[in-house]
């Protein structure tokens, strides 16, 4: 079906209003016709009416007269038919009589009239003629009232199809009004409603290319114009967006890429243990990161005055022989500190002495990074490149990155050398401490025992001989213990979280050297100590023991261990016991001084308790 659009202008809502207003006008104009036409029917009825009352009123004036009625009578009936004689003429405005005149019915009713006048007189005062006579004047005048009665209902038949006509008008006009008034919502409503929901759809599915033509400048046009303007804006925000998304995503994948780049050096930078393989690895890792065609990596003395190669990947040999050592300031590697930072070095000339080993190397730029810890410059990575090379600030970012990684790795392997340093010094320390406070003394004691042999042998004291001899056995005895509990202090580790498994083998070995009974107690429940604090407690715990076999001479020794949140170790003999106070103010009462120095390094508390007779007990806490 082929609708044929309407091109009005203006606003939807004029449009709908002037078709109201042309509809309502005509169904006005019909329903005033017709109501026009039904009440000159009412009124051609009701003049019918009278019409008939005329032909009874004439009959009866005829009765009334042959019939000797009394002359105020008769001209009673002569005055009521003057009066419906008026009343046809004029019409009755109270109820809807009137008379359809036309030339027919105006000819007819005055030809009546002019009658009346002549019959009139007969009721009057003049002259009567005869009964016959008067009969058929008054059976012509019927005749004429029948003549206009006629004459009217013609009138009304007329109109009566007139009615009929507009009647059918008025249902024609209904339904024309109902079929417009459809199509016109369809074409002005519906159909472009349906432009929309499809244009919608089609936004809906994607096509932000999909236009909705915009034909009036009503509402619907608006907004069609409103909906373009959306799609074109969707459009343009839709290509847009896509290519941020993918802007986004490609700066993602770079990210990506270098903090995944950044993760392998870091990695790579923990696991090296060497300065030289720390410097080749990274120059490696650094070349295959940033696409160069060679790198170097350089470290500077602590005035920065002179820059040596740690390491290199790709470069030629004879450049690594030229520049294994460089003065900073005289090349282009090796920035002075006070003007070091990450920048683009091109190389223009094979006689430029800054650059000359470079450019007859075959490369055309440089990307030169200091190695920054802090404010101090450590040295620099240089990249070089046979063509022209960009530096961005992303790329600056991670070089940079990775020389404070780089310098950072360094600075750990230098703490850590310093640290094994300081270990092994303290340990010679402690070994010579051991040393001098056991097998020199023992020796000393040796030592003078022999002079007191020579003595005595020269003065021939067999027995002072005999003495001295078994002292010197005694000693070489306590020596040989003493290096044995030395060896056991150094090869004490703990390879477990629990202390128990260590507490029970340094017991064993008590157990064999002294043949003393030894008993481990164990009570509560707390946190594993840590390896370093287990060593140190160990050998507290064996210098503890190593007392009570030299001193204490008894025959039970009771090792009691509480956890918790303050771990606490008790080692309890039932020797013969010592006044502890005055040997805590002794200087000479070696074995607990040194108990009390490896306490402080773990933070802990020695304590011993001892009374003459009553034994030996030795505490210690550690702290929360």
């Amino acid at each position: 079906m082929t609708l044929i659009p309407l091109r009005w202008r203006g606003r939807l809502s004029t449009k709908f209003l002037a078709m109201g207003l042309a509809l309502l006008l005509l169904a006005l104009v019909s329903i005033g016709l017709t109501m026009w036409v039904t009440r000159q029917l009412d009124g051609g009825a009701a003049a019918v009416n009278e019409a008939g009352r005329l032909r009874m009123q004439a009959w009866r004036l005829t009765s009334a007269l042959h019939g000797g009625r009394q002359p105020q009578e008769v001209q009673a009936l002569v005055r009521e038919f003057d009066g419906t004689l008026a009343l046809l003429a004029s019409g009755d405005p109270q109820r809807p009589l009137s008379v359809p005149w036309n030339e027919d019915t105006r000819a007819r009713f005055e030809s009546l009239r002019t009658s009346w006048q002549d019959l009139r007189g007969e009721w009057g005062t003049h002259p009567r003629r005869d009964e016959a006579s008067l009969t058929r004047d008054v059976d012509a005048f019927v005749v004429q009232m029948d003549a206009l009665v006629m004459a009217i209902e013609k009138t009304m038949s007329r109109l009566t199809a007139v009615l009929n006509l507009f009647q059918f008008l008025m249902m024609a006009l209904a339904v024309v009004a109902a079929v417009l008034s459809l199509y016109v919502g369809y074409l002005f409503v519906i159909h472009p409603l349906q432009r929309l929901r499809v244009a919608f759809q089609r936004v809906e599915s994607g096509d932000f290319a999909i236009r909705v033509p915009s034909e009036a400048p009503d509402e619907f046009g608006q907004l069609a114009a409103g909906f373009n303007h959306m799609a074109k804006t969707l459009q343009a925000l839709y290509h847009g967006l896509e290519q941020k998304v993918l802007d986004k995503t490609r700066d993602l994948e770079s990210k990506r890429a270098r903090l995944a780049a950044l993760y392998e050096v870091s990695t790579f930078l923990v696991e090296v243990h060497t300065l030289e393989e720390l410097a080749q690895g990274f120059a490696q890792k650094v070349r295959q990161l940033s696409g160069a065609d060679a790198v170097a990596v350089r470290w500077s003395d602590e005035a920065s005055q002179r820059y040596l190669m740690l390491g290199s990947d790709c470069l030629p040999e004879e450049l690594v022989r030229e520049e294994r050592c460089l003065e900073a300031g005289l090349c282009a590697c090796g920035q002075p500190q006070a003007i070091a930072h990450t920048r683009v070095i091109p190389i223009l000339s094979t006689h430029d002495h800054r650059l000359g080993g470079c450019a007859k190397a075959g490369y055309s730029s440089l990307v030169s990074v200091p190695i920054r810890l802090q404010q101090r410059i450590l040295g620099e990575v240089d990249l070089f490149y046979r063509g022209e090379a960009t530096l961005g600030d992303e790329d600056r970012a991670l070089y940079d990155a990775l020389a404070g990684h780089l310098a950072n790795a360094v600075e750990n392997l230098r703490t850590e050398a310093l640290v094994r340093e300081a270990a092994v010094s303290e340990e010679r320390t402690m070994l010579a401490r051991e040393l001098h406070d056991s097998i020199a003394q023992s020796l000393a004691f040796l030592k003078i025992q022999i002079t007191l042999l020579r003595q005595a042998v020269s003065r021939g004291n067999t027995e002072g001989v005999s003495t001295i001899i078994d002292e010197l056995d005694v000693g070489v005895r306590e020596s040989t213990n003493d290096v044995r509990e030395l060896l056991v202090h150094f090869r004490t580790r703990t390879n477990s979280d629990d202390i128990e498994q260590a507490l029970r083998v340094t017991l064993k070995k008590f157990e064999h050297q002294s043949g003393l009974k030894a008993h481990l107690e164990l009570q509560g429940h707390g946190v594993a100590l840590p390896s370093d604090v287990q060593l140190q407690v160990l050998h507290v715990v064996q210098e503890a023991l190593s007392n009570v076999r030299k001193h204490a001479d008894a025959s039970d020794v009771f090792v009691t261990v509480e956890k918790g949140p303050r771990w606490r170790f008790v080692v309890r003999d039932n020797g013969r016991g010592f006044q502890a106070v005055a040997a805590s103010a002794s200087d000479t009462h070696v074995g607990l001084h040194i108990m009390r120095e490896r306490a402080e390094r773990i933070g802990a508390q020695v304590q011993v308790l001892s009374a003459p007779g009553a034994g030996t007990q030795v505490e210690i806490e550690l702290a929360t």
